[in-house]
């Protein structure tokens, strides 16, 4: 986790050059997520812009365009040429200018203004083991994901779509159906929808949740091929005879033990031969990287009382005990693969 050009030879002196690094790591979000705020990527997709360009475009001082553009120069997030004009990289013209559909850019704005706030409290949490807030909670969590599930939904999108297609390729059962659990703004069950006209999907949520589920499955044209089941997951009804489960980034929040039953209840909610499909930040079975991984982890220790990530071989073990067969890794679009398993015929 260090900045571009910044990792010392192998052999090198040891130096003190990336522990200073770390200590100043939190400037990266919080820079992108201003630059963001401020339409500055924006305002480069049109083309090269300097300074002054800039500061008429954004409506921002120079003084805090320079010290911001300069940083994402030497982060690789910008360029910067000879005449001192700005350029968009790949990355961020593919995902920090808003109308972009792989558009990740809204991720800074709950880091900054809750994630980071909480994780202040990580001294005192790591010696309670008690975190800063349970957003798995419905009186906290309804609220926080009403807006954060509308930040996710292009982060998660292109791997709901990848995985909407590979199944419409391979034909679910007719008519299709599909249990989308913690669903959120609904990302996994409208990429399925959209892949297919024979889908038709049960959305399971807290009801405030669902109510952003709603707008955004009407914003796709697709809500009249979904119904909804408001509650706790496991205590909401799943219906029965599902050909597909979507488990989309919920069980690192669960815990073990309410992840187990989960599973258990999602197997007798799938039909014979039906799949799952979970989404999660994965870690390898030695608990060394990824990084991402390790990183949502501390996320989990920080905002739920029992929520962590887990390695594929955990989640294979956790999957067979509940009655699933093959258990497999599916490559996707997004920051870990898909965890699949089947339902036996």
């Amino acid at each position: 986790m260090s900045f571009p050009g910044m990792n010392p030879p192998p052999n090198a002196q040891v130096t003190p050059q990336r522990i200073m690094q770390f200590a100043w790591g939190f400037a990266a979000p919080m820079a992108i997520g201003a630059a963001v705020h401020n339409g500055l990527f924006d305002a480069l997709a049109s083309g090269p812009k300097d300074l002054a360009e800039l500061e008429k475009t954004t409506g921002c001082s120079a003084r805090g365009l320079t010290a911001i553009v300069d940083f994402l120069a030497g982060i690789e997030l910008l360029k910067k040429d000879s005449s001192g004009r700005f350029t968009l990289t790949p990355e961020s013209e593919t995902f920090l200018v808003k109308s972009k559909p792989s558009f990740h850019g809204a991720i800074f704005r709950p880091l900054i203004e809750s994630v980071i706030p909480a994780f202040l409290e990580l001294n005192s949490i790591v010696r309670t083991g008690h975190p800063a807030q349970e957003v798995n909670s419905e009186p906290i969590g309804s609220p926080f994901f009403q807006e954060l599930v509308v930040d996710l939904f292009p982060i998660n999108y292109a791997g709901a779509k990848t995985l909407g297609e590979a199944l419409a390729a391979q034909g679910l059962p007719k008519p299709a159906s599909v249990l989308d659990l913690a669903t959120g703004s609904g990302v996994w069950g409208i990429a399925v929808a959209q892949a297919s006209p024979d889908v038709h999907v049960t959305a399971v949520d807290w009801p405030q949740v669902l109510e952003v589920t709603k707008k955004t499955a009407t914003r796709f044209g697709v809500v009249d091929r979904f119904n909804f089941s408001p509650g706790d997951l496991l205590e909401a009804d799943f219906g029965a005879n599902h050909g597909l489960a979507t488990l989309g980034h919920i069980l690192h929040s669960e815990g073990e033990e309410r992840s187990r039953e989960l599973l258990k209840k999602t197997f007798q909610a799938l039909a014979p031969g039906g799949t799952i499909a979970i989404a999660e930040f994965l870690v390898n079975a030695d608990r060394t990287g990824p990084l991402s991984g390790l990183i949502f982890s501390i996320n989990m220790l920080v905002n739920t009382e029992t929520g962590r990530t887990y390695s594929f071989e955990e989640l294979s073990d956790w999957l067979r005990q509940a009655g699933f067969v093959e258990p497999r890794l599916m490559e996707v679009p997004a920051v870990s693969p898909l965890v699949l398993a089947n339902k036996p015929n």
